[in-house]
C-alpha cells in the first residue's frame, strides 16, 4: 500500500488518531502509526457475522436483459466468448449461473480498465457469491485471487466493492483459506482509509466473517489496538462492526493473552454509559463479559499491571473505572443490556 495508490489525508485514520492522542484522550494511540499489522469456549456469547450482502454502486444505467441486470441490476460492456449465446446469459438467476458466466465476468474484470465497469462487475460477482454453488465455482476459477487483486486499486469505490465481494466469498470455509492471506492488506486499508469511510466498514465486515471461527483468529492478534481505537473515533456503524470482531476474538480463551496485553485508549471505558447507543453498548458489555471470564494467575496479573497502557490496566485492573460504570447500567431499559450487566457483576 506504500505505492501511493491510497493517499492518506486529513480524514485518514492515522491523522485522526494522532489528533486524539495529542489531545490526551487515550494512552498510546499514537503508536498505531508504527503498527506493522500488530479452544473455543463460547460461554453465553456467540460469534457475530454480517452475513451475505448485496450492494450496487450509485448512478448506474441499466440495460434490460443483460447478465448484470439479472444478477445485480447493473450493466457493463464486456467482450463475450464466442461460444456463449446471449440467450444463455439473459435467462439466468443469481443462484443458478452457469460456470461460463462466472468465467466471463472474471475475465472481464481482469481486462476492463474502466473503474465504473470494474465496480459493476465486482457487484455482480459479490451478489452471485451469496450462493454456495457460486462461492465454490469462483474459488475453482481462481476468482478469489483475481478479485482480491483489486484491494490495491487506485479508485476507492473499486476497493469497497472488492471488500464486499470478498465478504460474501468468506462465508465459505474453504474460501477463507485463500482469503486469509489478505488480512494484512485489509488491516492496512482500515488504518490508511478515511475515518468512518465505506472502506473501513467493508474491511471490518470481512474481518468479522473471518473471525467467526477459531481457525484464523490468530491472524488478528496484533489488530486489537487498532480495533479498540476505532471505538473512540468512529460513528455507531463502525463501532458495532469493530466490536463484533472484538467479541469474536475475546470468546476464544487462546486469544486472551494477546488481547489483554494490547495497548488500549483509556477513554474506551467512557463508552460504558447509558447515553451510548444500545447496539454499541450491548457489544461493549459482551466484550467486557468475555474479558471478566478470564482468570489470570497472580504472577501474570502483576506483570500486566506494569504495562501502563495495556487493556488489562484499562478494563480489568482494580484501578479501572469499568466496574463502577457497569453498576450504573443496572437500571438500563434494554433487557439484553441488563442481562449482560448481570453476567459481568455475578
Amino acid at each position: 500500500m506504500g505505492d501511493g495508490r491510497i493517499t492518506p489525508r486529513i480524514g485518514s485514520m492515522r491523522t485522526l488518531l494522532g489528533i486524539v492522542a495529542g489531545a490526551g484522550a487515550s494512552y498510546g494511540i499514537y503508536k498505531l502509526i508504527s503498527m506493522g499489522g500488530m479452544k473455543r469456549n463460547k460461554k453465553s456469547v456467540t460469534s457475530e457475522s454480517p452475513g451475505p450482502r448485496s450492494s450496487s454502486p450509485s448512478e448506474v444505467t441499466l440495460q434490460p436483459g443483460s447478465l448484470l441486470a439479472k444478477v445485480s441490476g447493473l450493466d457493463v460492456v464486456c467482450p463475450r466468448p464466442a461460444d456463449i449465446a446471449s440467450g444463455d446469459i439473459i435467462h439466468q438467476s443469481p443462484d443458478n449461473l452457469d460456470p461460463q458466466h462466472l468465467k466471463m465476468l472474471l475475465s472481464c474484470l481482469q481486462t476492463n480498465t474502466n473503474p465504473s465497469d470494474k465496480c459493476r462487475i465486482l457487484v455482480t460477482l459479490g451478489n452471485a457469491a451469496a450462493f454456495t454453488v457460486n462461492q465454490n465455482l469462483i474459488r475453482d476459477y481462481d476468482g478469489i485471487h483475481i478479485i482480491a487483486g483489486f484491494l490495491s486499486d487506485s479508485v476507492a469505490e473499486v476497493r469497497v466493492q472488492t471488500l464486499n465481494a470478498l465478504n460474501n466469498l468468506c462465508m465459505n470455509i474453504q474460501n477463507q483459506e485463500q482469503i486469509k492471506v489478505y488480512v494484512p492488506q485489509v488491516l492496512e486499508l482500515i488504518e490508511m482509509s478515511p475515518v468512518n469511510s465505506d472502506l473501513q466498514l467493508g474491511a471490518l465486515r470481512l474481518l468479522t466473517n473471518l473471525s467467526v471461527t477459531d481457525k484464523h483468529q490468530h491472524l488478528l492478534k496484533d489488530s486489537v489496538t487498532l480495533l479498540l481505537s476505532l471505538l473512540v473515533v468512529s460513528i455507531e456503524a463502525l463501532q458495532v462492526q469493530a466490536l463484533k470482531v472484538l467479541v469474536n476474538l475475546s470468546s476464544n480463551p487462546d486469544m486472551m493473552d494477546d488481547i489483554v496485553q494490547a495497548q488500549a485508549p483509556a477513554s474506551v471505558v467512557l463508552l460504558y454509559d447509558a447515553r451510548t447507543a444500545s447496539p454499541v453498548l450491548l457489544r461493549l458489555l459482551m466484550f467486557a463479559g468475555n474479558l471478566k471470564a478470564w482468570r489470570p494467575s497472580a504472577q501474570v496479573a502483576d506483570e500486566l499491571r506494569r504495562k501502563q497502557d495495556c487493556l488489562f490496566r484499562v478494563m480489568l485492573d482494580e484501578s479501572s473505572q469499568l466496574h463502577s460504570r457497569v453498576v450504573q447500567l443496572l437500571s438500563h431499559p434494554d433487557e439484553e443490556i441488563q442481562a449482560q450487566v448481570a453476567r459481568i457483576l455475578t
